[in-house]
């Protein structure tokens, strides 16, 4: 990737969260060095207790560190990595992303079709090809409980099915659309800004739906660009971490859900959630050991 020194002040600060990763940090890197052609500023905000990786990839690269002390959780690292930022954009990727070639330039040029555009989201591959429904519509009610309730237990469930297919019907479509995943996204420095970032009391999962809802509730677009295209490789911390993993995902939907459905009236939703979601959370628990 282009320096600073090189080619003048970086358009993108490219921030990506780690905790003690192993070879797919150095993917991601090294990935991203043809994804853009013009200057990008790398800031690897490093969440475990050693940083020996961290620091060799940032060496290698041309990167920067950011030491938290602490695992601050997905949001909140990327926040810190965004602090004093100048580069009018900013990218949030999880270090198990391989870049496409040209895939950041693409993100940007749309952008540059879309002036209200807060965030922008790349289409998100598998490792097999496939692709992994990463645009999708804010939740209605009886979609977004019976997805959070029933999507692992009963994959097939109708609730996800419908959810799902929104984004199978239009997979090839440029488009605004509710959220996008916070495995790898481009987001509008002022409008991150101008919402706050990402909620910090998200620990892991939901802080993507819940900075879209917030971005579009601001007047921001999150569009879809299906042309730029990256691999998410996915499950690293799962695989190191299932159990916590499990917990905080189930601790962000419940939070996610009884925000959502605040009202009064909204009670026996947020009770059915929580007991929903509780007894979900502890038949994963017993199927990880």
């Amino acid at each position: 990737m282009s320096t600073s020194a090189e080619s003048g002040p970086p358009l993108v600060r490219v921030i990506c969260v780690t905790y003690d990763p192993g070879s797919e940090l150095d993917d991601f890197a090294r990935s991203l060095e043809d994804a853009a052609s013009g200057p990008v500023e790398l800031v690897l905000v490093d969440n475990g207790p050693h940083a020996d990786a961290a620091d060799a990839v940032a060496a290698a690269y041309g990167g920067e560190v950011v030491r938290t002390g602490e695992n601050l959780g997905y949001g909140r690292a990327a926040n810190a990595g965004a602090e004093g930022a100048t580069a009018p954009w900013v990218v949030v990727a999880n270090p198990d992303i391989v870049w496409s070639p040209g895939s950041l330039d693409t993100l940007l040029a749309a952008a540059q079709r879309h002036p209200r555009a807060g965030a922008l989201g790349p289409a998100l591959l598998n490792v097999d090809g496939t692709l992994y429904p990463s645009a999708r519509a804010l939740p209605s009610l009886t979609q977004g409980v019976g997805h959070a309730l029933f999507a692992r237990l009963w994959p097939g469930n109708p609730w996800t099915r419908a959810y799902l297919r929104r984004q199978e019907t239009a997979d090839a479509t440029e488009r605004t659309t509710g959220w996008l995943s916070g495995a790898c996204l481009l987001v509008r420095r002022e409008a991150f800004e101008e919402v706050g970032g990402f909620d910090p009391a998200y620990f892991m999962f939901f802080e993507d739906v819940d900075l879209g809802e917030r971005l579009a509730l601001a007047g921001w677009h999150n569009v879809y660009v299906p042309s730029a295209r990256v691999t998410h490789v996915g499950g690293t911390s799962w695989r190191e971490r299932p159990a916590t993993m499990i917990t905080a995902h189930h601790r962000s939907a419940e939070r996610y859900l009884h925000h959502r459905y605040d009202r009064w009236y909204h009670w026996p939703v947020r009770v059915a959630v929580s007991v929903g979601l509780g007894i979900r959370e502890r038949f994963e628990l017993r199927a990880a050991r």
